[in-house]
């Protein structure tokens, strides 16, 4: 049936020189096809002056509140046709009309709404969300845009993007004004879409508009992402100002119950992190954020946050493709910074995907000596090597040797190297490892020299500290 639709809604549409857009093609379709039984497909058209109205705005009425396919030409613009889906042998010119009646009607209340709707700046229509609640103790979406419009320069500072701080002020505080507007009152989908368009209408630059937009992504599984820095700084800041308040106004969500959406914004704010691979420390985040609600936010309450987040993030990377083993140990040491994380993830699986011959696994044997012998063992977390109790070559190289790959990763980037830069380094430690364990008796009778190897092994096994948990990936 649904192939049926589909190639009738083609051949249609091809008819006036048209095709149906590939979107169309998912949740459209399978909607229209649970609907009719015997599907008969019928083209018909409105007036050309309706064109004159956002795209976007005739679009959704014509797929959500119609269930009609739009119809566009090959160079992408909207074409004065429509591709209905009757159920049955029906008059294709009398069904036709009526439909044309009832969309005219619908395009009719939409011009209606957007005319009203341009005679006030965007700025003009904010004030207006001071009627609408976002939560008892939080305030209004007034309120919320208050908040997230502070918080944007010390966030955008914190993800390397102080120099869209001014754009993201900007776009913050209109971000949510469009949903004062009567075209998004009607139509609650276009939020963010006609934020954009009238903030290009009245003339406010072109990264501010873009910015407004981008604030709502994503808005659903496999939308779009936002791109521009001020962008991604107004999508997390929002995102992060629900979080953080609600979390402390009523609790994280349950296992069953969702109320807020916070799971949606939480992988939704961190999709935006990490598919413009934008560095920034969750706990860091989540503080500016608390700084900034009505409420007091306790610490607990902080790292509850973060804690949600971060099972988000664990559900973001195997999404991805990464393996429960690679992903609890990147989360470990990196799970702070979801976009490190993810980057980290997906090189560590692809060298755990090499095989036992890889740099990867010759690594973990060699670490996993020392990191089996001082594990559980009492000492003095902070004593540090004593080279001077050194009693063999093999001591000393293996203290050397780490003081140079210690060296190496900090130069390199230390708790950002990636895989193959943490490999490379950390190669040179093989050696001095084997012939350590080879010729060095660790748990010998003098206390004082037993120490200190201990130390040295406790050492030497840190220096995955910071990359990742080693202990957690298969055949360590």
């Amino acid at each position: 049936r649904k192939k049926a639709i589909w190639q009738g809604a083609a051949a249609a549409a091809a008819e006036v020189g048209g095709v149906v857009p590939e979107s169309a093609s998912g949740d459209l379709l399978d909607e229209v096809a649970n609907l009719v039984e015997s599907p008969h497909v019928i083209r018909g058209a409105f007036d050309s002056s309706f064109l004159q109205l956002p795209e976007d705005a005739l679009v959704m009425v014509m797929r959500k509140h119609q269930r009609y396919f739009p119809v566009f030409s090959s160079d992408g613009k909207l074409l004065p046709a429509f591709i209905a889906v009757a159920n049955g042998p029906v008059d294709p010119e009398a069904v036709a009309a009526g439909n044309e009646a009832v969309l005219r009607a619908r395009f009719e209340d939409a011009a209606f709404f957007y005319r009203e709707d341009l005679k006030q700046q965007l700025a003009e229509f904010r004030p207006k969300l001071k009627g609408t609640l976002f939560q008892k103790d939080l305030g209004t979406i007034f309120d919320k845009s208050v908040r997230v419009e502070a918080l944007c320069p010390a966030l955008a500072a914190a993800m390397g993007f102080a120099a869209a701080a001014d754009t993201a002020v900007a776009a913050a505080a209109l971000c949510k004004a469009d949903l004062a507007t009567y075209t998004v009152t009607e139509m609650t989908a276009l939020a963010g879409t006609m934020g954009r368009h009238y903030a290009q209408v009245q003339g406010l630059p072109d990264d501010v508009s873009t910015a407004i937009f981008e604030a709502v992504l994503p808005r659903q599984a496999g939308d779009i992402l936002p791109a521009s820095p001020a962008g991604i700084v107004v999508a997390v800041a929002d995102r992060l100002d629900s979080l953080v308040g609600l979390v402390a106004a009523v609790g994280a969500p349950s296992a069953t119950a969702d109320p807020y959406g916070l799971r949606r914004a939480a992988y939704g704010m961190l999709q935006a992190l990490v598919s413009a691979n934008v560095s920034l420390s969750l706990r860091s985040a989540v503080a500016l954020a608390a700084a900034q609600q009505p409420l007091p936010v306790s610490q607990q309450q902080q790292d509850s946050v973060v804690e949600f987040v971060s099972r988000r993030l664990e559900q973001l990377l195997f999404d991805s493709g990464a393996s429960a083993e690679a992903v609890r140990a990147v989360l470990a040491e990196r799970g702070d910074d979801p976009a490190l994380a993810a980057s980290t993830a997906a090189q560590l699986q692809a060298a755990l995907n090499a095989g036992d011959g890889s740099p990867l696994r010759s690594i973990m044997t060699a670490l996993s000596r020392p990191t089996r012998i001082v594990r559980g063992k009492a000492g003095d977390a902070a004593a540090t090597v004593n080279t001077a109790l050194f009693e063999n070559a093999e001591e000393k190289q293996l203290h050397a040797a780490y003081q140079a790959v210690s060296q190496q990763l900090q130069g390199s980037g230390g708790s950002s190297t990636d895989v193959a830069g943490w490999l490379a380094a950390v190669q040179a430690l093989e050696g001095p490892i084997n012939a350590f364990f080879d010729k060095v008796f660790v748990m010998c009778e003098d206390e004082k020299v037993r120490a200190n190897r201990l130390a040295l092994l406790r050492d030497v096994a840190s220096v995955a500290k910071g990359f990742a948990d080693l202990s957690q990936l298969p055949g360590f």
